[in-house]
């Protein structure tokens, strides 16, 4: 799990990268096994050694995962031994989290010296550079994720992610387990585990209370024993966030639907809509039109605009 630094900048160590990396990778400890515990990578993205090696040696970033491939190779292999010794001695073993050499290539004697004696972790995978650097980036971007936990429900719903928040009691469990058995599926209830994935934000369950609710009265419920897989799910990205919220505390109550009101979490800014709740109201079904509104809205349909733009065309045909 991503820890925070001195920066609060999340970072992973070599060996935790090493450990979640993608199976396709099939990554290979060379040398500087000791610092694979001591190095941390902090970036997603990476960085080819070539000029380094060329004398560029301030183009090395730190706490990124530094390639070297056929091209790099081939550089060194038209050097004689001094001029390895060179090239080699202009990287910054301080800086470099760890070197990850491709498509199986065999690294020069001289680079696993000095891996061996600066305990750097010396990597090698299969695969040539371009999909490496893919896989690599997808895998540091998933880890390096920031990320929070909040209060609140998240549900699958017609493909995207409903986030439900609002105090506690306020009927946050009870409206979902209504929206299960209308075939929805629950990703978290209670606590929401949220990490921003690139541009968006990815929801899931904290692993002990995964496929659980709590109801009042009738306790902690396995939503999976009581109604199928299909009623749950691992994680889903966020798309649109409802506050519940007692009818006296809300400020101002939407009538019209025009105002579109923005939750933000992480600078990824939520569309979001205020329920006022109140004996008699079925929030469910509140809820589920809700985000019916938003995804007729994703498609360019807008009611209450079309419901002004009749209006005010009446209004202009009247005079």
């Amino acid at each position: 799990m991503p820890i925070n630094n001195k920066n609060d900048k999340p970072q992973i160590t070599v060996a935790e990268f090493v450990e979640k990396a993608p199976a396709e990778l099939d990554l290979v400890v060379l040398a500087g096994d000791q610092g694979l515990t001591d190095k941390f990578i902090d970036s997603e993205r990476i960085q080819k050694l070539g000029l380094a090696l060329a004398g560029f040696s301030h183009y090395v970033h730190k706490g990124r995962v530094q390639i070297v491939g056929q091209s790099e190779i081939a550089y060194l292999r038209q050097l004689n031994k001094e001029q390895k010794h060179e090239a080699l001695n202009h990287l910054d073993a301080e800086k470099i989290s760890c070197i990850l050499v491709t498509k199986n290539l065999e690294p020069p004697a001289e680079l696993l010296e000095i891996a061996v004696e600066k305990n750097l972790p010396l990597l090698k995978t299969p695969l040539v550079s371009s999909k490496a650097i893919n896989l690599v980036t997808n895998c540091l971007q998933e880890n390096l994720a920031p990320h929070v936990t909040i209060h609140g429900v998240l549900l699958g719903m017609y493909g995207i992610g409903v986030l439900i928040k609002g105090e506690s009691g306020i009927g946050k469990s009870e409206c979902a387990l209504d929206l299960i058995t209308r075939g929805h599926s629950l990703i978290s209830d209670d606590s929401v585990c949220i990490k921003k994935v690139g541009k968006r934000l990815e929801g899931h369950s904290p692993e002990l209370t995964y496929e659980h609710i709590e109801i009042r009265g009738l306790g902690i419920l396995n939503i999976r024993d009581l109604f199928g897989v299909s009623a749950i799910a691992r994680y889903k990205s966020i798309e649109l966030c409802i506050e519940l919220k007692r009818w006296n505390e809300v400020e101002e109550i939407e009538r019209t639907g025009l105002d579109v009101r923005e939750e933000t979490i992480f600078g990824v800014q939520l569309p979001k809509v205020v329920l006022p709740v109140s004996s008699g109201r079925n929030l469910s079904t509140l809820v589920e039109t809700a985000v019916r509104v938003h995804l007729l809205r994703g498609f360019g349909y807008d009611a209450a605009r079309k419901l002004i733009e009749k209006h005010t065309a009446k209004l202009t045909e009247n005079r």
